[in-house]
């Protein structure tokens, strides 16, 4: 184990929270759309992640504590999810309605995607006191092995 995991584990969180905020940005820029390259409204569209675990060799001893030879190294991105639930509208007007009258719109929800944002935000403060930790711990290391 490096003494630099700490900072490695930081950096995956805090690019995960980084492309969190840049999917709920394109998420708010895209409320009203109602049609796309790919045809159709614009679907919501949320991030997917997991734990990222390695395989170590366990050089203490050959005693694993019922966690295997695997070891936390952050997160990372596992895909990005659309919704596809239909909201419909009925606007006879607009040149996007069917022969109904009915226009299929974006489905973002804007309180949902501001609390969501919100919700980020603090994560990534939270990612960067947990680094700027990381980083005095490292300092005070070296310092100690100066004397």
């Amino acid at each position: 184990m490096s003494i630099f995991n700490g900072l490695a584990i930081n950096t995956s969180g805090l690019a995960l929270e980084r492309l969190k905020l840049d999917t709920i940005s394109t998420n708010i820029a895209n409320v009203n759309t109602t049609r796309t390259a790919e045809g159709g409204p614009y679907k919501s569209k949320t991030v997917t992640f997991a734990e990222n675990m390695k395989n170590v060799q366990n050089q203490l001893n050959n005693n694993d504590a019922g966690f295997g030879n695997r070891m936390s190294y952050g997160v990372r991105v596992t895909g990005i999810k659309e919704d596809n639930t239909i909201k419909r509208t009925y606007d006879p007007t607009n040149p996007d309605a069917n022969a109904n009258g009915y226009v299929r719109e974006s489905n973002v929800n804007m309180a949902d995607q501001m609390v969501q944002m919100v919700q980020t935000m603090r994560t990534y403060e939270a990612n960067v006191s947990a680094t700027e930790a990381n980083k005095a711990l490292l300092k005070n290391a070296l310092s100690i092995s100066k004397n």
